[in-house]
């Protein structure tokens, strides 16, 4: 164990790739999912290896690494840079029982499936399977199983990075940690750069994409992770794996009142954490929960997502629930189909599905649920593509009143945590902002977790202002909670999402973490303007 780690050459040494300035090509790199205005770009590269970031990086003074352009804070907007895009480095390198090593340019949804084919399961996956492993790392990024399984850092086994200068990190979790006095040292070409660990405390959620991790003693690995690409290059990443994978039942459950929906998720969190605790062979595992509130499913009824995706929610639902169970290995769905039709049957309870079915029975839901068992991958996709339509929905709204109303107009949302007991409150207090405003709004997300993104629905450029008004307010209210004000989307170049990173560490937060980039970066060479503006 040390707090000193030694910089190492590219293994091999090669000239920098071409540089596509072809306003063509250059086109489609020019802004992200956030579709922040002004993009501009010098150009476009696409390396193939370590030695070729290496030579990047080394040629360019400005370079934007990007993944699969999924940000929804504006990171992968270039500003004037050249972009560096992962997206050749796609390669599965090797999987073992408990572990994947992969390029960063490996899109989840193929990461997914070659698990799957496997029995095996990479847990933390987000809910947009298209976004790339390496823009998952560099943002922390959380999924709809962040409840049971934690988020990205916590299976990331090993980083190689590529630091500005072109020389190359090889990082492994439990062997490099900070010193006491709160440093790492780094062993380079020009000598010994010692990078300081801030002193902030962060809030104790279970999602934090916040800016640079920070704590006493910590693991080096974690000041890469959720870094949004100002502190070096991934170019390799190993992940933990769960083998053999759970089977995994569904449930799409409407509730009528959302503070019952919520009494609801409460007793199946629970449940469930006693289950792990005491290792219950037939308990109860609900590894996620996803909400849909009654504007998301009004916008998704009037887009005909429901009908395409053969979903019939009743009329007076209030909020959905999509309800991830997970049951033994090998578990079919004749297994599952049984353990439903019996639940209700004297000692129907003694399986989790049997027990799960009850649970929804009492609450006086289960005559309305509709079920993917094990095995069903067409069903189990509808319900997740059904989930997945209300931000896609959002977005053509806002797409619409931009080309219509206003260009200015953009994506207003929030992404924030807080402790679960706390979450009906804050709950109260987003409607309560938009509604004082008069805006329209839409809120779904990861309720297991206490973690939902509040969405203006802007008509016109002042409903985005007052949203982003709205949004700083709702952060300050999330911090006196307990809570983080960015959980899963990173901070990106968002004007609002920097404002809230000021929010929750302070002016003197704020320039410990530009010590930690002036230390890595001097010449601040990577992501200009990410996290800390220009």
């Amino acid at each position: 164990m040390s707090f000193r780690i030694i910089t190492r050459p590219p293994r091999s040494i090669v000239s920098a790739p071409p540089v596509d300035s072809d306003p063509t090509t250059l086109q489609s790199f020019l802004d992200d999912a956030a579709h922040y205005p002004g993009g501009h770009a010098a150009g476009v590269v696409f390396p193939r290896s370590e030695a070729d970031v290496s030579a990047i990086l080394r040629e360019h003074r400005r370079v934007l690494p990007i993944g699969a352009q999924s940000s929804v804070t504006g990171g992968a907007t270039p500003r004037g840079e050249v972009v560096l895009s992962t997206s050749k480095m796609a390669a599965i390198l090797e999987i073992g029982d408990d572990f994947a090593r992969v390029q960063p340019g490996l899109p989840l949804v193929t990461l997914k499936e070659t698990l799957a084919a496997q029995g095996r399961y990479y847990p933390p996956a987000p809910t947009y399977d298209g976004a790339f492993v390496g823009g998952t790392i560099s943002t922390n990024a959380s999924g709809a199983a962040t409840f049971k399984y934690g988020s990205t850092r916590s299976w990331v086994r090993a980083l190689t990075a590529v630091l500005a200068s072109g020389e190359v990190l090889d990082i492994v979790r439990g062997r490099v940690f900070a010193h006491p006095d709160g440093f790492f040292e780094v062993e380079t070409s020009g000598g010994v750069v010692r990078v300081p660990v801030p002193t902030y405390q962060m809030p104790d959620v279970p999602k934090r994409s916040a800016g640079y991790f920070a704590a006493p003693g910590m693991d080096l690995i974690d000041l890469f992770v959720g870094s949004e690409g100002t502190l070096g290059v991934i170019v390799e990443a190993t992940l933990g794996i769960v083998t053999p994978a759970p089977a995994i039942c569904l449930a799409l459950v409407p509730f009528s009142d959302e503070a019952h929906a919520l009494e609801v998720v409460a007793d199946l969190r629970e449940r469930s954490k006693r289950t792990w605790r005491e290792r219950t062979p037939r308990g109860l595992d609900v590894s996620a929960i996803e909400m849909l509130d009654r504007r998301c499913l009004m916008m998704l009824h009037e887009d005909g997502s429901d009908t395409k995706q053969g979903i019939a929610l009743p009329p007076n639902t209030d909020v959905a629930l999509l309800i991830q169970l997970e049951l033994p290995a090998g578990t079919s769905g004749e297994d599952a189909y049984e353990q439903i039709a019996s639940a209700l049957e004297p000692g129907g309870d003694g399986t989790a599905l049997g027990l799960f079915c009850r649970l929804l029975d009492n609450a006086g839901v289960l005559d309305h649920v509709d079920v993917a068992v094990p095995g069903d991958r067409a069903r189990a996709q509808q319900f997740y593509d059904f989930r997945e339509a209300a931000p896609e929905a959002l977005k053509y709204r806002v797409s619409i009143a931009k080309a219509q109303v206003d260009p200015g107009i953009q994506k207003t949302a929030a992404d924030m945590i807080v402790p679960f007991d706390r979450f009906g409150e804050i709950m109260r207090i987003y409607r309560d902002g938009y509604e004082r405003r008069g805006l329209q709004y839409a809120i779904w997300g990861h309720v297991s977790d206490g973690n939902v993104h509040p969405n203006v629905i802007p008509r016109t450029l002042a409903d985005v202002n007052a949203g982003q008004d709205a949004i700083l307010e709702f952060g300050r209210e999330v911090i006196a909670r307990g809570g983080s004000p960015l959980s899963e989307h990173g901070v990106g170049r968002s004007a609002v999402k920097q404002a809230l990173l000021r929010q929750l560490y302070g002016d003197d937060g704020i320039a410990q973490m530009r010590a930690v980039k002036a230390a890595l970066d001097p010449h601040w060479k990577l992501s200009p303007g990410v996290l800390f503006g220009q």
